[in-house]
């Protein structure tokens, strides 16, 4: 539309002293032959762009096709430059119509014109060819209506059309680049590396510092990543940049789940407690702040689903799956796995 649009004008189709027109046939040797066999001053014929029906507004609309040919008068009562604005609404009868609105400058020229020329024929022009050919039903001042049988998106391109025309400059292309896939391939590429290198430094802080204890926490984030995966398989979901950073911090929150899991069962061990008492007192008492921790990130993004657009949306969708498979791997999959340890009595847990 930028790349076709020219000066936009609002013409009267010719009508002959004795009130006989429009003047439309399917060729121009056809209007020619209705004035006559002649033009005559200051009239020309334009070609008439026929009736496009969008069915998907998604889609670009079919090529324009001509459907005939209009005699119309060559002096433009209203020119681009005096529209303000144009946009698609509702009309009185619930109909989709055309609602523009024209600068003060030109109210009063296009008042004294569409009421000496209600129940005619007023094509607007767009670069030589005639867009659309409305009929004046009353007098129109600064702003008016076009109806006709049009769907939505057939009204919203005509408004488009009306805008467009009001720019003065037609646009040269002078350069025309294509910028292929390779750009997000490579930011998500970056993505992975960087969610991988920040996991796999994750499992060697957690080996370090408490020791075979970490080997729980890792099957555990082992497990939450594939109930993750699993689940945005069983949506049919694409993991999009956003999606990375999503998976990237569920590795932290749960890898800080069991964080808050050890700690308690240090702190009971220094206690004094035995081994299989610390455990069950280690993960009685961090589960409500580990509840608490998730269940308000879940709140949070459960309004960036609601209010945010579709990155934003694929990043919430990823961090909630991952927040409930958090819960489950942290709690009861590591509490599962210390239970099996402690199936024959140990004096001493590596934590």
């Amino acid at each position: 539309m930028i790349q076709a649009q020219a000066q936009l004008e609002l013409r009267s189709a010719y009508y002959a002293p004795d009130g006989a027109g429009p003047f439309v046939a399917a060729t121009r040797e056809d209007v020619v032959a209705q004035l006559g066999g002649n033009v005559p001053p200051g009239v020309e014929i334009l070609p008439m762009k026929a009736e496009r029906k969008i069915v998907d507004p998604n889609q670009p609309p079919p090529p324009a096709q001509i459907s005939g040919y209009m005699a119309v008068e060559k002096t433009a009562v209203i020119t681009g430059s005096d529209l303000q604005t144009a946009n698609p609404t509702q009309g009185e009868w619930n109909n989709t119509v055309v609602s523009f609105g024209l600068r003060v400058g030109a109210a009063d020229r296009f008042g004294n014109f569409t009421r000496t020329h209600i129940n005619k024929q007023m094509p607007i022009v767009l670069d030589g060819r005639i867009e659309s050919a409305p009929v004046i039903r009353a007098e129109i001042r600064t702003s008016g209506q076009i109806e006709g049988s049009f769907t939505w998106a057939e009204a919203d391109e005509l408004a488009l059309t009306l805008r467009s025309g009001a720019l003065p400059a037609r646009i040269l292309t002078l350069e025309e680049r294509t910028v292929g896939p390779s750009l997000g391939r490579d930011s998500i590429r970056d993505g992975l590396r960087a969610a991988l290198l920040g996991a796999a430094f994750t499992c060697i802080f957690m080996l370090i510092y408490y020791k075979l204890a970490g080997i729980n926490a890792i099957v555990a984030l082992a497990l939450n990543m594939l109930v993750l995966f699993a689940a945005m398989a069983q949506m049919g979901a694409t993991l999009t940049l956003p999606g990375i950073a999503g998976l990237a911090l569920t590795v932290g929150m749960a890898v800080d789940a069991n964080v808050l899991i050890f700690e308690r069962i240090r702190e009971e061990l220094d206690a004094g407690k035995t081994v299989k008492g610390a455990v069950e007192a280690g993960f009685n008492k961090a589960f409500s702040a580990i509840f608490d921790s998730n269940a308000t990130t879940i709140i949070a993004a459960l309004f960036l689903i609601g209010y945010g657009t579709g990155p934003v949306k694929g990043f919430a969708v990823t961090l909630i799956i991952g927040l409930l498979a958090n819960m489950f791997t942290a709690v009861f999959v590591s509490k599962t796995i210390f239970e099996a340890i402690l199936q024959r009595p140990i004096k001493s847990l590596s934590i």
